[in-house]
This record gives C-alpha cells, structure tokens and sequence, in this order.
C-alpha cells in the first residue's frame, strides 16, 4: 500500500483500484480504538472490486500527529474527503496520484462505526457501512469494562498501547458528555437511505440494544446477525458483499 500525508497530520495509507472503470468510487476505512492497524486486506479486498480505497489514522493515533480526540475523529475521515479534490503525493517515491471521485463510500467498524454515521451527515459522503457501531456513549460504561478492570480508560490505553494513542484524560471525559462523537445526539438529521448497519446479537462489547434502538429512531437499515460476537469489518464486507455493493448502487 502507498502512503502520503494530509494537512500534515493524517497518516493516510491508501490504494488505486485494481481495474479502472469510468466512474471514480473511493472507500475510506476507519478503524476502530483500541485498534492495531490491520484493514489492508480489506483495503486489497476493495481495491480488487474497483475502488480506490484510502486508510488513515485519527489525528492523536498511531503514525498521526496531534491529540486523539482533541477534535471529533469523524472530522479526520472528511478532511480526507476533501483532499481528494487535490493532487496528493505518495511519500516513499513522490509519485503523484489524482482521484476524480463520483462517489464516496466510508466503512467503520465500533469506534469507527460512529465516525462512519456521522460523515453520512456529510453531502460529499454516499453511502455508509457502520459494523456494530458505537451509536450512543452512555454505553461506554460497559464496554470499558469487557475490556479492562482499571477505572481509568484513558489510562488503561496509555499504558497498554504506549504512544499509539496520545490520549488525556479530558479528552476521554467528553465522550460521557452525550454530544462529542455521539451519532445519539444527532438523530434527528440522519438520512436512512444513507446507512446500512450490521450487528450481532451477542456483542459483548457494544450493547445490540442500543443499536436496534438507533436503527428505530431513524430508520437506518440494520442488518442484525444472531451470533458473532464484536464482529469484525474485514468479515461483515466480504460475506455480505453482494448486499453492501448493491446498496452502494442505489440512488
């Protein structure tokens, strides 16, 4: 995969589609937290059905610069978006890349399922995939605790991903405030025709409930699977692939 940089802080790996057609379709992956970056078999998955596909880091993570949720992550995701209107440079050789998207497609899983929905609020933005999305911060509570005992969250990851994520204490409290990076608050401007989610039933990690509500109060399209537990991105796209390009096709 190539690499290059936007607005200088967001490490972007990315991918040309593996045959060319005449309309541009992009994917943008967002990746979940606490996450290893590990979705460049998914990227090759889609760049062999014809997109390209771009994969950051959040500002504050991994090879980006900056505060990991000093700023809304999903602001990340679309600040890729709008560099696609610009030439961009690959950053081992300096080979030069330009993207004539006729659409944008964001895929997120988890964490990154919030950053999905809310760049579907964005008209630049298609269509959306979230994988057991994280809809509603009220329960971060439980799923703090699946993965840890430690009461402190933020500092749970400082310690078990080092310098991975650059992430205060403030910053992870405005999580539990309702408003930052909480798709929750933002219902009343969802478009449903925009978002497919998938979830599974026995999610361990994020409540299925909280999700089939979202899907109610919207009406997003919620594909619910009986088991599967916190189920991966890499999985749901290439299993349901058929259903999720056809819905990328639909107007």
């Amino acid at each position: 995969m190539f690499r290059t940089r936007v607005n200088k802080d967001i490490l972007v790996e990315f991918l040309p589609p593996a045959r060319r057609s005449r309309r541009e379709r992009v994917v943008v992956l967002c990746d979940g937290m606490p996450s290893i970056p590990r979705k460049q078999p998914l990227a090759e998955f889609l760049s062999g059905k014809g997109y390209w596909v771009f994969y950051p880091r959040y500002r504050g993570a991994w090879e980006s610069g900056g505060e990991f949720l000093a700023r809304s992550p999903h602001e990340d995701i679309l600040e890729v978006v709008e560099a696609l209107d610009r030439e961009f440079v690959e950053s081992a050789f300096g080979k030069r890349f330009r993207v004539r998207a006729q659409q944008v497609f964001v895929i997120g899983g988890s964490f990154g399922g919030a950053a999905a929905i809310l760049c579907a609020l964005d008209p630049r933005v298609s269509k959306v995939i979230a994988n057991c999305p994280v809809v509603d911060w009220s329960v971060l509570p439980r799923a703090e605790k699946v993965e840890t005992s430690n009461p402190n969250y933020a500092g749970y990851i400082r310690e078990a991903f080092g310098n991975a994520y650059r992430l205060s204490d403030r910053n992870w409290k405005k999580l539990h405030e309702g408003k930052f990076y909480n798709p929750a608050a933002r219902v009343g401007e969802i478009d449903p025709a925009k978002i497919m989610m998938f979830h599974a039933q026995d999610d361990p990690s994020v409540p299925y409930s909280s999700v089939k509500k979202f899907a109610e109060r919207t009406g997003v399209k919620l594909k619910s699977l009986r088991r599967g537990g916190h189920v991966s991105t890499d999985y749901i796209v290439r299993k349901y692939w058929p259903d999720i390009r056809d819905f990328f096709r639909q107007r």
